[in-house]
């Protein structure tokens, strides 16, 4: 599936034009399309997963047999000196030199009948493959999280640019306006110095703002391999939706579906497989042997060639009698592995059981903020409005109206914050109870402004 996907998005690319793919903005769906096929995070758990499953074939490989040749040849010098004369007299009996060589092979083979550990460490196998299964299920799972918040970022910090730019245009005619008046003497140095001061503090916000944009398109490059040129932005009339169930329903989906608490569990599974396999070491084996061997030498040093050929067919049964205590310290030790992985698996539910809390709390929260500052800004255009006018008539000051506009900037940037955070935590919601999936990206890119909306620069 992750395949077809990877291989889905190569068509969508190379079916664009250059020109179109530069006019076009980028959408978080061609930005995860991109990570599906360049993200070294998730690559690196492909091939985590693929060598994972190798351990199935090793499993297997415990209850077949085993067959081994071996072969060797050599040469051989001996120098023989008898020290007393009967002997040297025995005729059967040669002194002197000799030189002679010989080889010598054999086929060497095994087929288990019973061996208790072995059949655990198949059933172990299947429990590390199905552990490996799932954490590359979590990584592409996670993929979709830090996508969303990547994407989102940089479009924060383009309309903290985009804010601080209509901000330092409004105070920098604000302050021509003082000094205008002062030059006249309707207005006080008092006011040139406030709106001077305003403007050095939006310049030096513009460079932060600058400076925070360039890093969070390099957060987007850590996972797609390029900087983004151009990201498609959220529709203004973006509409909040209530969460339709409740806490406790959320909870109990976390419980069943977050592949965290299921990853302890198959680790907590593995660990008592680990008792018994170790428990095996008190288990006795039994084998199916069978050799052949040959044996040439053309002499010896009686000087008698020889060639011996062997042929070898048994069962062999191997009891474990005693081995200094070892195996039942192995057995006490994977008994605490055990109780560990146990508390593992608690430790796993509470913190999945808290991030679900905290990101429906979170959600619940964006909702609301995004109702309360839609609510907002429109009060801080009215008091701009009426600021401005009362500043007209002499009843307020440029400060008055300089505070005014700085509120209704701020309202903008905390409702564009809000609406991101809005959607960034619907992921996050479903990222924690361990159902999030790619369509719920695709919901989320039809709230994007599509090409044809995108104002000309």
């Amino acid at each position: 599936m992750i395949r077809q996907a990877i291989l889905a998005g190569g068509v969508i690319w190379a079916a664009m034009s250059p020109t179109q793919a530069a006019d076009r903005p980028q959408t978080l769906i061609d930005i995860y399309q991109q990570a599906l096929a360049r993200d070294p995070v998730l690559a690196s758990a492909l091939n985590q997963n693929k060598a994972a499953q190798e351990l199935i074939e090793q499993g297997k490989a415990l209850y077949r047999p085993s067959v081994n040749f071996t072969a060797g040849a050599n040469a051989t010098r001996s120098d023989i000196r008898f020290i007393n004369s009967s002997g040297a007299n025995n005729p059967f009996r040669f002194q002197g030199r000799n030189a002679y060589e010989g080889y010598n092979y054999g086929l060497d083979a095994r087929q288990p009948i019973f061996d208790k550990e072995s059949l655990v460490q198949m059933d172990q196998a299947e429990t590390q493959v199905s552990l490996a299964d799932k954490q590359w299920n979590l990584t592409q799972q996670d993929l979709i999280l830090r996508v969303t918040q990547a994407y989102f970022d940089v479009l924060i910090a383009q309309d903290q640019i985009d804010l601080i730019a209509a901000q330092k245009a409004t105070i920098s005619s604000q302050r021509e306006q003082a000094q205008a008046n002062f030059d006249v003497g309707n207005a006080t140095i008092t006011d040139v110095n406030e709106a001077q001061a305003r403007y050095d503090l939006i310049v030096a916000q513009e460079i932060a703002a600058l400076n925070a944009f360039q890093i969070a398109k390099r957060a987007v490059q850590a996972i797609i391999g390029t900087i983004p040129e151009k990201l498609a932005t959220v529709r203004a009339d973006l509409k909040t939706n209530p969460i339709e169930q409740p806490m406790e329903t959320w909870l109990d989906v976390t419980n069943k579906n977050n592949l965290n608490i299921q990853i302890q569990q198959e680790s907590l599974k593995l660990a008592e497989q680990e008792i018994e396999r170790q428990r095996a070491g008190h288990y006795p084996t039994l084998d199916a042997v069978a050799s052949y061997t040959d044996n040439y030498a053309n002499s010896n040093p009686t000087g008698n060639g020889s060639q011996l050929k062997t042929g070898v067919i048994g069962l062999q049964l191997q009891v474990p009698l005693y081995l200094g205590g070892a195996v039942n310290s192995r057995v006490r030790q994977a008994v605490w592995n055990k109780e560990k992985a146990l508390e593992d698996v608690e430790v796993a539910r509470r913190q999945t059981e808290l991030e679900t809390q905290r990101a429906y709390l979170n959600l619940s929260t964006s909702i609301a903020q995004v109702k309360a500052l839609e609510q907002a800004l429109i009060s801080s255009q009215s008091q701009v409005d009426s600021t401005k006018l009362g500043y007209e008539v002499g009843v307020r000051t440029s400060v008055d109206v300089l505070n005014a506009q700085q509120q209704l900037f701020s309202a903008k940037r905390d409702l564009l914050q809000a609406r991101y955070n809005y959607l960034v935590n619907i992921i996050r919601l479903k990222a924690a109870s361990g159902i999030v999936a790619e369509s719920d990206l695709a919901d989320i890119n039809q709230l994007l402004i599509s090409s044809n909306q995108i104002p000309a620069n």
